[in-house]
């Protein structure tokens, strides 16, 4: 399935996420660091980390919820797609928690701004698995008819199309799985699964 929301070709909130799961994890290695080195500098850092992660993770979930409401009801994808999305907003309230919580003293952060901290974290582990899942398993965000000779997706060349396709003009833009039709994936496409598989 496709990704609604991309810029240049690719999928939005794959390209955003990565600034909220870095700042964040990193923000949470501080705190570990200052509890073993009691140099106030890392939580002091953690402070600002955690509210440009918090920050960085509102944007991300913008693209990531229109690309949950444009999976079709009643698929694994759209149950999957809402206990990450729900999961992720625990993530996101942890660390603003967390964040509210040092505000006073970010030298000093009380006993439960780093245990917020350490359960957001957690959970984040387990809502990238699910996110994995959406793209990998699932096909989520993925373009139609990818395969490993795909054109750049900074043409207008669907993944899809064979060697000499210069654009998708004169395609229809509906989605029944006309471009696939059209053109076909190479013959190897998917034989390195089956013959793992033999």
């Amino acid at each position: 399935m496709d990704s609604k929301a991309k810029f240049a070709g690719h999928p939005l909130h794959q390209m955003l996420i990565v600034f909220p799961l870095g700042l964040l994890a990193t923000a949470v290695v501080f705190d570990v660091l200052f509890l073993v080195t009691d140099n106030v500098l890392w939580t002091q850092s953690a402070f600002y980390m955690i509210g440009a992660g918090v920050l960085a993770g509102l944007a991300a979930a913008a693209p990531g919820t229109i690309d949950w409401l444009a999976i079709p009801r009643g698929t694994r994808a759209k149950r999957i797609g809402l206990f990450h999305g729900v999961g992720n907003v625990v993530v996101l309230a942890l660390f603003a928690l967390s964040w509210l919580m040092r505000q006073d003293n970010p030298a000093a952060p009380p006993t439960g701004a780093v245990v917020a901290g350490l359960l957001g974290a957690g959970l984040s582990i387990v809502t990238g698995w699910l996110g994995g899942e959406l793209v990998d398993r699932l096909g989520v965000g993925v373009d139609e008819g990818a395969h490993l000779d795909a054109p750049s997706s900074l043409t207008r060349t669907p993944a899809a199309a064979t060697a000499g396709v210069e654009s998708r003009a004169g395609l229809s833009h509906g989605w029944a799985g006309l471009e696939r039709r059209r053109y076909p994936q190479p013959a190897y496409a998917g034989h390195e699964r089956r013959v793992r598989r033999a």
